[in-house]
């Protein structure tokens, strides 16, 4: 009997293409995966349901792949994901072309539930939750040939009042040391070069198992790794970047000298309201620190602009402390209304104008920041991870960037360059996010 074939289409977060990726991982042996849906005689839809604007997406996501059954293969159509865990059957009323859908935390439960309704024909909704499990297995990976993510923890404990994700995720709960470094030794078999650290909250990693951050050890630990040369850190709330933490960046050369800090703002009513643990005076002094210690370290930060009673003055203090802190790389927010959220009862919320004002101001600052940066680092060379070439030039990335969200390198060179190999490149012209460089020869320094 012919396997069927299986299209995923992952929108959202890293973490939710983990999620994309041990599905697959779970249904390599009995399915063709496909990476065309046009081609899929089953989609799933991995929806995010953090904000309005990514709730929007995957909805209009999943409503595009519901055509596909008129105009293509498709026979059967699967969410899952934080949307379907937070509005469970009422989407399957909502949307009548989902034959399927899941929570977070089925995805074991996938082969079994593809079978029922071949069999029978009836439309499923499996959304139990568990706050003990986190999501783990074989994974195909998707994220080319070098890079990989790797989830240390699943949930949160932080219950920030604009955020929604603790009642889909759950509570924090950390992954144990020997089994991210097993698989990280298992990623590296297949020839991944850079590992990208991820959860909601990184810095608290192992607080729940091991009554303590261990951060710093599993870095450690997974540096160990042979053939993984490139170890990266995101999400780090600043109150909880310890100087241990700060000292293995600092001193391990396979951690990239890049930290991602999700300021969200820096006033410290706003900070408060946002029931953040962070003050102003601690974010500047944690900073400074990071950038005493760490040579060349890169800092980026996301900032939520229009939270419910930001006025004027608070905006303009975010403002004038992004121009006077220049971050490396910096990401701005709307702040969106959501159900079932503290701020969503606060009386004095924003208009969409003035957030959008806002948000048009903090982006105008940041690209100048960041051209006044880039500019400054013609000349400079740099280990380049070669990912992919169109023809006339390669694109790749250097240590302060992540991938797909902090620009890139584009390099022309008249040899061959392996994808996924590391090149020294020098820079030799900028743009405001990217850079422009050339393969190194004898002449560089």
């Amino acid at each position: 009997m012919d396997k069927l074939k299986i299209g995923v289409v992952s929108l959202g977060c890293d973490k939710n293409r983990v999620d994309s990726e041990i599905i697959l991982g779970n249904l390599s042996e009995g399915y063709n995966i496909v990476n065309d849906p046009k081609t899929a005689e089953i989609i799933l839809v991995n929806t995010c349901g953090f904000i309005e604007t990514a709730k929007q997406e995957s909805i209009n996501a999943i409503l595009e792949m519901g055509e596909f059954k008129n105009k293509y293969n498709c026979k059967m159509l699967i969410a899952t994901g934080c949307l379907t865990q937070r509005y469970g059957d009422e989407l399957l009323e909502l949307i009548p072309e989902l034959d399927v859908i899941l929570g977070v935390n089925d995805y074991s439960n996938l082969d079994s539930i593809i079978s029922n309704f071949i069999k029978s024909g009836e439309k499923t909704s499996c959304i139990n939750y568990s706050d003990n499990n986190i999501n783990t297995g074989k994974r195909v990976i998707t994220t080319g040939t070098r890079t990989a993510y790797i989830r240390i923890s699943e949930g949160c404990n932080n219950f920030c009042t604009y955020c929604i994700i603790p009642k889909i995720r759950g509570k924090y709960r950390s992954r144990l040391i020997e089994d991210i470094v097993e698989e990280a030794k298992d990623l590296a078999s297949q020839g991944i070069k850079e590992i990208i650290l991820i959860a909601q909250d990184t810095t608290n990693y192992g607080i729940d198992i091991y009554n303590k951050k261990l951060l710093h050890e599993l870095i450690n630990k997974i540096s160990g790794v042979s053939g993984i040369e490139w170890i990266r850190i995101l999400y780090c709330y600043p109150e909880e970047i310890t100087e241990e933490l700060i000292d293995e960046i600092a001193n391990n050369d396979k951690v990239c000298k890049y930290i991602d800090i999700p300021l969200q703002h820096i006033n410290d009513e706003i900070l408060k309201n946002m029931r953040r643990k962070s003050r102003k005076e601690e974010v500047i002094k944690t900073i400074n620190k990071m950038r005493e210690k760490i040579k060349g370290l890169s800092i980026r930060t996301s900032i939520i602009v229009g939270f419910p009673g930001e006025t004027e003055e608070q905006f303009n203090e975010l403002k004038e402390f992004i121009e006077y802190i220049k971050f490396d790389k910096l990401g701005v927010f709307k702040y969106s209304q959501e159900e079932g959220t503290i701020a969503a009862e606060m009386t004095d919320q924003i208009d969409e104008e003035a957030k959008k004002h806002r948000e048009f101001q903090i982006m105008s600052a940041q690209q100048e920041i960041s051209a006044q940066i880039n500019k400054a680092k013609i000349g400079n060379v740099y280990n380049v991870l070669i990912e992919s070439f169109d023809g006339e030039r390669y694109e790749g990335r250097n240590y302060e960037m992540a991938p797909e969200i902090d620009g890139a390198i584009f390099i022309k060179c008249d040899k061959i360059l392996d994808i996924g190999e590391f090149v020294k490149v020098k820079i030799v012209d900028s743009l405001e996010y990217d850079l422009i460089g050339v393969v190194c020869d004898e002449s560089c320094e």
